[in-house]
């Protein structure tokens, strides 16, 4: 006989312990059960026994064909990377003084000043990016953290506040007191009577006094309280004025105006939660670690022309990008990682399912705008250390450097990054006049300083690198319904793998775990060919 007091089921177990124990305990036991894993990284592929002289073709020397490379070269196959660049790391890159951009109808030269740089790439990595964060440790790429949100940056939206920008801190402290002082008159009127027990209106009215900061009546309104959370007129001080002064709450159609929703909401998606991390230096600090240990095995401006296969191997046509000279190279097995812009312009012998997939993948548009300025005006004038600014106009926001706070000098900040309308409208612009625009635009921040304390800039849109025509691959839910599976199957002795070969586009783990998904499949393959 079953006791009733004990829980029967796995769900009833979880629904105990979510109950007693919280929210954490609830993760925590989730994970142990394995219904809450975070990445799917459970270490590095254990291959084995590859067959004496086995050869592997990898295409591209971004991050996922050097860590194909380098786990393959590991278990014993004879590998080579062909890379149209003449650098290694793919979208892995950091933009220092002295370097080259060179866009489709531009060159720009970066005059950082020394120490100072721009990740035009992925510049952030969250906590649960286990893939990334396992290949930095085990080659020394000294990480720090990544300061993603601040609730003293500033809000700004064009019809909102006569156009002044506001604290993120104010806007998100005003919203949900607002939000709970609506839900409690609602549910002292009886409205929710119907979806809510007596008890849990009971605990629900207490929890929105105390979340929403709300005063005996139910309502939002200046006080002490909501000064510890929101801030002051008047700051705490000591001796005879020591005492702060609340200062005033917006008003719930000023705060709806802001549309800080949009912010909060972004903060609450799973890759864009803290903890975060970045290399110690800049973010190439993981393509340099990749390229330390299978750059004999790359041969950089490589264009490949076309890629054909039979039953005994594979075979990639390409041309030598500085001498013009043409060649070939034969292998058993290939592993391509060229992005789905590019692939889809080569001759490619597969089926004509990968080739629709190819075909279907767009990519999305990004560009990152770096302004280098004399000093951390942001952190002595309005206390902003890390974090980011948002605006609805086309920068998108302005992100504050999370190394080197206090220190003297000049100073990168990120002074754009938008997706989508905005990130076209600032590639069509000439190098120099998307600089003009950021710090136009960016001026809504920092009026007193921004364009004064202005030294050079560097910019990258996605959409005008040559050897990508993109950001990163934008699948959909139709799109991947009708081609993700045809896209990574592997065909005959061709394997794909990259970030758009993963369920984590866009991101540096899901390059590096589409390619151990890949040699893993590949090695499979081999071993029983």
């Amino acid at each position: 006989m079953t006791n009733p007091i004990l829980p029967q089921t796995r769900r009833d177990l979880l629904a105990m312990i979510g109950k007693v124990g919280g929210g954490a305990a609830l993760y925590q036991a989730m994970t142990v059960m394995g219904h809450a894993a975070e990445s799917q990284f459970t270490g590095p592929p254990q291959l084995s026994g590859a067959k004496p002289g086995a050869t592997v073709l990898v295409l591209g020397a971004g991050l996922a064909g050097m860590l194909s490379a380098y786990e393959l070269a590991k278990a014993g196959y004879k590998v080579q990377i062909l890379e149209v660049q003449t650098r290694a790391g793919g979208r892995n890159m950091t933009l220092r003084g002295g370097d080259t951009v060179s866009e489709l109808g531009s060159v720009q030269k970066v005059g950082f000043s020394p120490g100072n740089y721009l990740n035009p790439g992925p510049w952030r990595i969250p906590y649960h990016h286990r893939t990334v964060l396992h290949y930095c440790k085990q080659f020394g790429v000294e990480l720090e953290p990544f300061l993603q949100s601040n609730h003293n940056a500033f809000v700004h939206r064009k019809a909102a506040f006569d156009g002044k920008p506001q604290r993120f801190r104010d806007l998100t402290i005003d919203w949900k007191g607002h939000v709970s002082e609506l839900l409690g008159k609602a549910l002292n009127a009886g409205a929710l009577d119907a979806a809510v027990t007596k008890e849990d209106r009971d605990v629900l009215l207490e929890a929105l006094r105390s979340w929403g900061v709300l005063d005996k009546n139910m309502a939002y309104t200046r006080s002490d309280k909501v000064g510890e959370q929101r801030g002051w007129g008047r700051p705490p001080g000591g001796g005879v004025n020591g005492a702060p002064i609340p200062n005033d709450p917006f008003t719930l159609s000023d705060t709806l105006d802001s549309r800080i929703w949009d912010q909060l909401g972004f903060f609450a998606e799973h890759v864009m939660q803290t903890s975060m991390f970045q290399p110690k230096g800049g973010m190439d600090h993981i393509g340099k670690a990749f390229q330390a240990r299978v750059g004999k095995l790359i041969r950089y401006g490589t264009r490949v022309s076309k890629i054909a296969q039979d039953e005994r191997g594979v075979t990639a046509s390409w041309t030598d990008a500085k001498t013009g000279a043409a060649g070939e190279t034969r292998a058993d097995w290939m592993v391509c990682t060229i992005p789905a812009t590019i692939l889809g312009q080569i001759d490619l012998q597969v089926s004509d399912a990968k080739k629709a997939a190819i075909k279907a993948l767009p990519y999305g548009n990004s560009v990152k705008i770096g302004l280098e300025m004399k000093r951390r005006f942001w952190e002595t004038e309005d206390a902003i250390y890390g974090g980011s600014s948002f605006t609805d106009a086309a920068i998108g926001l302005v992100s504050y450097p999370s190394h080197g706070c206090f220190s003297d000098g000049p100073a990168v900040l990120l002074g754009a990054y938008p997706f989508g309308v905005g990130s076209y409208m600032l590639a069509g612009m000439k190098p120099e006049k998307r600089i003009a625009a950021a710090l136009e635009q960016g001026s809504v921040f920092h009026p007193a300083h921004y364009k004064s304390e202005f030294l050079t800039g560097a910019s990258l849109a996605w959409s005008r690198m040559p050897w990508i025509l993109g950001c990163c691959a934008t699948w959909t839910e139709e799109s991947r319904a009708a081609h993700y599976q045809d896209l990574v199957a592997m065909d005959g002795r061709i394997v794909l793998a990259g970030e758009h070969c993963s369920y984590y586009g866009c991101w540096q783990e899901g390059a590096l775990l589409s390619a151990l998904d890949a040699i893993t499949r590949l090695h499979q393959r081999a071993s029983a060919a």
